[in-house]
């Protein structure tokens, strides 16, 4: 297995299973399934409400003896009613509870913005908090004191622009291993990615596919699914694989790890094997083409009149 070396000397498999819109039920499927295909790293989060029924796999194939704590990797995700600094620790220890594991791998700040802690998705304008970066400081020097503690072997950020993640990287005393973001050919965060490179943060990339099954509230009638345009198309029948084994080898190639989501047996397979698809420098050059900056999954429903957040701020860097 291909694998990404980080910053606190950890190790992460570059391709691991992703397991948001992954239903109640489908779930402990997926996973046992990704286990038996040789899948190492899978990324979680509480908000994907789905965390009890993977821990279930988990703790069966630990207490079996079918694998050992230190093959896998596991990742969560502080959600964003948690962000208060006493919020951060209980926030913890269930997801660890309902994982049925002692520590994480790692532990991700899921997104900048933050809500009241009595709800899940606000619906009112007063079940948001207010923009403030030295809110994100204080959840960081929380979760730091986890690493401390032994409850967190790594901590890192989603879906945060250069500039937030600079401040952040800045002030921390324990700086991001791991920066989560959306990344895929039409997506291909390049300035990002040089940044990450030289602050020796590693890079996840979700949705590296695509999301094609993305919610119908965030998806746009007009934008060709990335799995059916022609180049990924084309370099499939060139290399005998998949399109989707091309995109992520794609993103292998920049030294990108990948967490695609399937629940499909074969599917998982097929991108499993994409560490073994080597592209020419044509082939990626075709696909370096394909950028057009369109981010798919952008956070507007966290940017509704209601919201004090806005799309500008979550994602426009400044100088």
């Amino acid at each position: 297995m291909q694998t990404l070396s980080l910053s606190n000397g950890n190790v992460l498999p570059a391709i691991g299973l992703g397991t948001w819109k992954t239903k109640r039920g489908e779930a402990a499927v997926a996973v046992e399934a990704a286990l038996e295909t040789g899948y190492r790293h899978f990324d979680c989060a509480t908000i994907y409400k789905n965390e009890a029924e993977i821990g279930e796999v988990f703790h069966r194939w630990l207490s079996s003896g079918r694998i050992r704590r230190e093959e896998l990797f596991i990742t969560s995700k502080l959600w964003n009613n948690a962000h208060l600094a006493k919020h951060v620790r209980p926030a913890l220890e269930r997801t660890l509870r309902e994982l049925q594991l002692d520590f994480l791998d790692l532990y991700l700040i899921h997104w900048p913005v933050s809500f009241s802690a009595d709800c899940d998705h606000p619906k009112r304008a007063e079940q948001y908090l207010p923009p403030d970066d030295n809110r994100l400081m204080a959840t960081w020097h929380a979760m730091e004191k986890l690493v401390h503690r032994g409850l967190l072997r790594g901590i890192g950020v989603s879906n945060c622009k250069r500039s937030r993640l600079q401040q952040l990287f800045t002030a921390a005393d324990i700086k991001p291993a791991v920066l989560q973001v959306e990344c895929h050919p039409y997506l291909q965060q390049r300035q990002l990615l040089d940044w990450c490179r030289k602050k020796n943060v590693a890079v996840t990339a979700f949705a590296p596919l695509g999301s094609g099954d993305r919610p119908e509230n965030i998806r746009n009638a007009d934008v060709l699914e990335l799995l059916d345009h022609p180049v990924l198309q084309k370099i499939a029948k060139e290399t005998g694989r998949t399109p989707a084994a091309v995109a992520l080898a794609w993103n292998l190639a920049r030294g990108v790890a990948v967490i695609p989501k399937s629940i499909h047996p074969a599917r998982l397979q097929e991108n499993l094997q994409a560490v073994s698809l080597s592209l020419s420098p044509s082939q990626r050059e075709r696909i370096d083409q394909l950028n057009c900056g369109l981010r798919l999954i952008d956070g507007s429903p966290f940017c509704s009149k209601k919201s004090p957040y806005s799309l500008d701020w979550l994602w426009t860097d400044t100088a």
